[in-house]
């Protein structure tokens, strides 16, 4: 059984630059909520393969995944978590950024979905679908608000 959720949000910038902001890692710091640090695993630009350790403090706890670059189009990003080797230990997350132009405007839509939860956490993690699309409907907000300035 997977968890699966979704949010939108329209930035009213070029998608050139929707793209770019969602793989500058440096700028996170200025539009990601929670975050404590980011740290590439690798070196050079963002490509298939890119792998960095994301940390976040959430409701006063700090916790660590490691997101790996698993597609890489002029029109989607994707992204993979391996739950085993970050906070919580378990689980498959898979995020899919899609970009679309319209006209002078761009729309983002993020789908998450999280497979491989048991026992107790399956149950917290169903239990948190609403809030890890909120979290991702904040870090849209947060990367509109940087890019629009």
């Amino acid at each position: 059984m997977s968890i699966q959720f979704e949010t939108k949000e329209t930035f009213n910038v070029p998608r050139e630059k929707v793209y770019e902001g969602l793989l500058d890692l440096d700028s996170a710091k200025h539009w990601m909520q929670g975050l404590v640090r980011i740290e590439r695993l690798d070196e050079g630009p963002i490509k298939v393969g890119s792998v960095w350790k994301e940390t976040r403090k959430m409701m006063g706890i700090e916790g660590a995944e490691v997101l790996k670059v698993t597609g890489l189009e002029p029109n989607k990003i994707q992204l993979y978590v391996d739950g085993s080797k970050g906070t919580s230990g378990k689980g498959e997350h898979f995020y899919t950024y899609s970009i679309k132009e319209l006209g002078n405007a761009t729309e983002v839509t993020l789908h998450g979905e999280i497979i491989g939860m048991t026992g107790i956490a399956k149950l917290v993690s169903k239990l948190m679908t609403g809030t890890y699309r909120k979290i991702c409907a904040k870090d849209l907000d947060g990367l509109k608000n940087y890019l629009e300035k």
